[in-house]
């Protein structure tokens, strides 16, 4: 395909209808103001600010702690199965109208079991939602256990334990929460049982945290995929790595301007990491708090750095299916209706 053919003019809309995947989104992130109150209502409670605007105002976040107390606040008004399924649902349904083909979402029990949910109410509602969409959406999606890296590992092994039964409905854990003080190394015992229970692994590093983070999380945690991970271009030989190795990168654009990774978009680094040759991959980390889902970070990520053009559109758009969990024969089916979506973009038949 002659990728250069396709004029800079048409990138918005190319951005826009291209199939994807989206490999790096917080179930509760996806939960917007109007839910919130909905749900509040509902449920019979008190949120700390009296309007939809001035909750959405609220969100001026300073780094990645600040924007963490007013989302575990926000994740407050989940109650039941019908909350977290209709949470699920709404995120379902949007990135269906970003051309999402396949989504592997994160989702965080520690933060409602620690408020007295069980975990089977959480767990029911999200897989519900899951089994949906694909049957009326035609969007495959994959649910992620994410461990909070600020509590302890012997509360990520009870949030394991807890987990195990409803095992058939989550296809791997990750690691998230705050970086900063929390290494990796922390959680090598819990990710080694995880290991031995055939679940993937993935674990959030170098964003707020060190290169040597992405290192860790690596070698000590085994994690095959990397979450955020722009900070590895602050070391050479970690970069030499990760492109050797085709460890995939989930980039999240809106998230690390939002939470000041990067000054402006135009300082991001996303050309730089496709150009040394690392499978990086666009996602919207919690669209509801940061701008937007995926198909807003795209185009925002392509409107500010001019170095990427649709070739990049195209590998981006193909790293993410290739960096998923599914089997072989799944990925080349998507790859191929990418394929098929550029060539007749390049006016080719494909």
């Amino acid at each position: 395909m002659n990728l250069e053919s396709i004029p800079r003019r048409e990138l918005p809309s190319i951005l826009n209808r291209m199939p994807k995947a989206e490999l790096h989104i917080h179930i509760e992130g996806s939960l917007e103001p109007e839910l919130i109150f909905e749900m509040a209502q509902r449920n019979g409670i008190k949120l700390d600010y009296p309007s939809i605007e001035e909750l959405r105002a609220a969100y001026a976040f300073t780094d990645l702690q600040s924007f963490l107390d007013i989302y575990y606040a926000g994740a407050g008004v989940l109650q039941t199965e019908e909350d977290f399924f209709d949470m699920a649902w709404s995120y379902l349904n949007r990135a269906k109208a970003d051309h999402v083909l396949h989504a592997e979402i994160f989702f965080d029990p520690q933060t409602h079991t620690s408020r007295g949910i069980p975990f089977a109410t959480v767990i029911g509602g999200l897989d519900r939602a899951v089994r949906r969409g694909r049957e009326e959406l035609g969007v495959s999606a994959s649910l992620i256990l994410c461990f909070l890296r600020h509590l302890s590992e012997e509360e990520a092994f009870a949030a394991l334990e807890e987990a195990l039964p409803y095992r058939d409905r989550f296809i791997g854990v990750g690691l998230d929460s705050g970086e900063r003080g929390n290494p990796p190394e922390k959680f090598a015992r819990v990710f080694a049982r995880c290991r031995e229970l055939g679940l993937h692994l993935v674990a959030h590093a170098g964003e707020e945290g060190p290169a040597d983070y992405i290192r860790d999380a690596l070698d000590i945690l085994k994690a095959e995929r990397i979450d955020h991970g722009v900070r590895c271009l602050e070391d050479a030989d970690l970069v030499a790595r990760l492109a050797r190795e085709r460890v995939p990168l989930t980039v999240c654009p809106l998230s690390n301007v939002k939470l000041a990774v990067f000054h402006e978009m135009h300082d991001h680094n996303l050309g730089r990491l496709l150009q040394a040759g690392i499978a990086a991959t666009v996602n919207s980390d919690d669209p509801a708090y940061f701008g937007g889902y995926l198909n807003d970070n795209y185009a925002a990520t392509f409107a500010a750095l001019p170095e990427l053009g649709a070739r990049e559109a195209y590998q981006l758009a193909r790293n993410s299916f290739e960096a998923s969990f599914v089997a072989e024969e799944e990925k080349k089916g998507w790859v191929a209706a990418l394929d098929e979506f550029f060539a007749a973009a390049c006016g080719e038949k494909a």
